[in-house]
């Protein structure tokens, strides 16, 4: 009899424990699921930014280049004795807005090529000093579809997480959120990840090429 109110006791003991830490791990999951809700919101105010309004808000222009360079970098890998080359091209030349508001004698801008002197590319004056060359509204829509699409892949995670508090624990977390999900969230999930890595795709593709 003792023995069995000690079994009896230590179920409940353990079941409280369980429930418990369920509810910790929902917490947690919660918690990240609006970390990444939030994540998702500043990838769009990025995708805004640095795509059309950066555009909308530049000065166009030509820079007729003097010289170009390439400027290589090193840079360690995961391996301390491993180290990985990179490349940046930059053209350097005279900057003259399309209205004539602007000239500078020491424009530079990073290109996506070396350029032969006296060449004209089409650019833009986004700063005090910084220029970018100019992909029209259709490159720039496209800069900012990227991060949108982007975007959605947090978002997504952050929906999963804050509806179920699935935390990205192990099998039997994932399988006890997915009790708890409304129906078709989980389908809504996917989908949204597999348009963002589409769409993020297609739209560097559109950069590529225009």
């Amino acid at each position: 009899m003792t023995q069995a109110q000690a079994n009896s006791a230590s179920s409940g003991s353990s079941g409280s424990s369980g429930a418990s830490g369920s509810r910790s791990t929902g917490g947690l999951g919660r918690l990240i699921g609006v970390g990444l809700l939030l994540a998702g919101a500043v990838l769009l105010a990025l995708g805004a930014y640095l795509g059309p309004y950066t555009y909308a808000t530049s000065t166009p222009g030509k820079l007729t280049v003097e010289t170009c360079t390439v400027d290589y970098k090193h840079r360690s890998t995961s391996s301390s004795s491993s180290r990985k080359r990179t490349k940046t091209k930059w053209c350097y030349g005279t900057f003259t807005a399309t209205d004539g508001s602007v000239k500078d004698l020491n424009a530079e801008l990073r290109s996506d090529s070396l350029h032969q002197r006296g060449e004209v590319i089409d650019a833009l004056k986004t700063g005090e000093t910084s220029y970018q060359q100019d992909g029209g509204w259709v490159g720039s829509i496209a800069l900012g579809c990227a991060w949108w699409f982007g975007a959605l892949i947090p978002l997504a995670l952050g929906l999963l997480c804050t509806t179920t508090g699935f935390a990205f624990g192990g099998a039997s977390d994932f399988n006890r959120s997915k009790r708890a999900m409304a129906p078709g969230l989980l389908s809504a999930v996917y989908t949204l990840i597999a348009v963002g890595i589409v769409g993020v795709a297609l739209s560097f593709l559109v950069m590529f090429f225009v």
